[in-house]
């Protein structure tokens, strides 16, 4: 099992079905389609996670790990795994068009480098399209140190995820 080092949850602002994954010092990583798996798409070097709202806030959790957790929780509808690099040690989560109530550690606890991101998603099927007033989807991102690798998907069983590439 992986040891966790830290962790950090707050609510973070969607507009127009995301949030970002982003690095102020250069592009985060290389381009990833939203039709390769529904959850993350990376477009000029930021990392898009697609939401099933359309507005609102929605729930972020992100643990830093000293190694790969094991990959299990079956209360988790999306699970797709990607890599990022941070040259400012600044690789962050961001709302597309408003700030964070409360920032939320920075994803690049190691400096700079490069990182493997697990992002785990559930409730996108909930208010697809919607502004909903309470808290409907619920993100927990997993971060560790690792070489790049390719994207790939672990888990897909939401309606909304195999819409997206349609969309």
């Amino acid at each position: 099992m992986s040891p966790q080092v830290q962790q950090g949850r707050g609510l973070v602002p969607v507009h127009y079905h995301q949030f970002h994954i982003t690095d102020e010092g250069g592009p985060a990583g290389p381009d990833l389609p939203s039709g390769h798996n529904g959850l993350v798409q990376v477009q000029d070097g930021i990392a898009a996670v697609l939401t099933g709202i359309h507005t609102g806030d929605v729930d972020v959790t992100v643990t830093f790990h000293t190694e790969a957790p094991q990959p299990g929780d079956t209360g988790w509808e999306e699970i797709v795994e990607v890599s990022l690099h941070s040259v400012s040690a600044e690789l962050t989560v961001r709302g597309l068009m408003a700030d964070l109530d409360e920032e939320l550690p920075m994803l690049s606890f190691n400096g700079p480098g490069d990182y493997r991101l697990r992002i785990h998603a559930r409730g996108r099927d909930t208010a697809i399209d919607l502004a909903p007033d309470e808290i409907t989807e619920w993100y927990l991102i997993q971060v560790w140190s690792a070489p790049g690798q390719e994207a790939s998907v672990l888990r897909q069983t939401d309606s909304y995820g195999a819409c997206v590439p349609a969309r």
